[in-house]
């Protein structure tokens, strides 16, 4: 389980990193069942990205991988097409990642989303490092 305390963690850490980045971003931090433990809309994150950012963490979560690997699973001609329409829809691409305990148990996923994909990554990257320190 992650505590009040680590989902806040993960959002400074991912906050500082998006504020080095010169960029704002929505961070959501979800449990391992998905539902919402924080949650941060920095000062000019744009509205549309909330939805996203918690998309991204609940596929992190619910596929316990980065989101973005869920792709290859959902992508036209692929095992699974359309894929991303169930769970009440699903964001493949970079910036869900998902939060392990220190033996690997899954704890929970951040989704960030309101720069440029790779800025999100970089951004739920330096999160996910809070967690497990």
């Amino acid at each position: 389980m992650i505590t009040a305390d680590q989902a806040h963690d993960v959002v400074a850490a991912s906050r500082s990193m998006a504020a080095e980045l010169g960029v704002t971003v929505n961070i959501a931090v979800l449990d391992a069942g998905g539902h919402l433990k924080a949650f941060c809309r920095m000062d000019g994150a744009v509205l549309g990205s909330i939805d996203v950012a918690m998309r991204k963490a609940r596929t992190a979560v619910l596929f316990g991988c980065e989101s973005e690997a869920v792709w290859e699973y959902c992508r036209p001609g692929a095992a699974a097409p359309a894929l991303e329409l169930s769970n009440d829809g699903l964001a493949p691409y970079a910036g869900g990642i998902p939060l392990r305990a220190a033996g690997g148990t899954l704890v929970g996923a951040v989704g960030v989303s309101g720069a440029a994909i790779a800025q999100d990554l970089e951004i739920a990257r330096a999160g996910a490092a809070a967690c497990r320190s």
